[in-house]
């Protein structure tokens, strides 16, 4: 007889009810006010998430995917009325209020560069990639290196799926992943201090392991801007600020690519940064996490939960900052 062993952060559909509810203009607007409430308050505010597009999306077709049950949680889902409005995109700005600011950015028509180490070297439009890949919703969790956590339904592919297009040659260690750089579009590139674009990357083990994930919709529909649409990464087990957003450039290489936030400081934020609640930051302790929408404090799990998946990923490798 067959014995399934489910992970422990898997629970029942029933039990994880994705959120999403549309709104019209004029809750839109009442929204708007209810961030400055919020903004005031020191807390998340919540709003509709009214937010344009570039006229007609000829992906919205294939939303809402069907969901993978692999991935489910034990935590409920984060309301996308809060998640819409709190977002980290440095390219807008150093502050989590940027949804309204990334509404600037065209992604349409959208070009997606795959080079270096491959077989299959080419320049090709994101809506005919999408169409070459099999969409599926996942609910991740996600967590941040400044301690603050959600959970969320992803659609989109496994990042495997996209190396396997791609068909990396023999040598190609890493995949090398970089956003756009737009500063008459991206008012927070033109903060010359910082090393645009933004750069990151992962090991390819990494990029085959089955959780790692190309997302290009949230919320059973395609990614609003301030998430990183239309196409972003998703690696649930490591801080957030590994999971790149509007992606440009997929590079397959055999030299370890060097992040944004690892350039500006590598004793801070490294090339690994699987998540560890015993490792602190050299300024706070990831002991715990604020869960968005109640502002709850939990517990850290290692690898945020899903060590079952990825920690032989990382044996026989002493010497190196596997959490940082």
């Amino acid at each position: 007889m067959n014995v399934i062993h489910r992970p422990e952060w898997i629970i029942p559909e029933r039990e994880a009810t994705p959120e999403g509810v549309f709104f019209n203009r004029r809750r839109f607007m009442k929204g708007l006010g209810a961030v400055g409430l919020g903004l005031a308050a020191g807390g998340p505010a919540l709003m509709g998430n009214a937010f344009a597009q570039d006229g007609p999306d000829p992906t919205l077709g294939l939303y809402p995917a069907k969901r993978n049950e692999a991935f489910t949680l034990k935590r409920a889902i984060t309301p996308e009325s809060v998640t819409s409005v709190y977002n980290n995109f440095y390219e807008f700005g150093s502050h989590k209020r940027i949804s309204r600011a990334a509404q600037a950015l065209k992604i349409r028509p959208w070009a997606i560069t795959i080079d270096g180490m491959v077989d299959n070297p080419q320049t090709i439009d994101f809506d005919d990639l999408i169409k070459k890949m099999s969409l599926q919703e996942r609910l991740y969790r996600h967590r941040c290196v400044e301690a603050w956590a959600m959970a969320v339904p992803w659609t989109g592919f496994p990042l495997s799926e996209l190396v396997k297009y791609a068909g990396p040659k023999n040598g190609a260690k890493y995949v090398r992943f970089e956003t756009f750089e737009d500063p008459d579009v991206a008012s927070g590139q033109k903060q010359f201090w910082y090393p645009w674009p933004y750069v990151e990357g992962v090991s390819m083990a990494e990029a085959m392991n089955d959780l790692a994930f190309v997302a290009t919709g949230i919320y059973g529909k395609p990614l609003l801007k301030q998430y990183g649409a239309p196409i972003r990464l998703v690696l649930p087990w490591k801080y957030g600020f590994k999971s790149i957003k509007s992606i440009v450039k997929i590079t397959f290489t055999d030299q370890r690519p060097v992040g944004f936030w690892e350039k500006i400081g590598a004793s801070e934020y490294g090339f690994w940064a699987n998540v560890n609640p015993e490792v602190p930051h050299p300024r706070w302790s990831q002991a715990t996490e604020r869960l968005l929408g109640t502002n709850e404090r939990v517990p850290t799990q290692l690898y945020n939960g899903y060590g079952a998946q990825v920690a032989q990923l990382y044996t026989n490798m002493d010497g190196q900052n596997l959490f940082r």
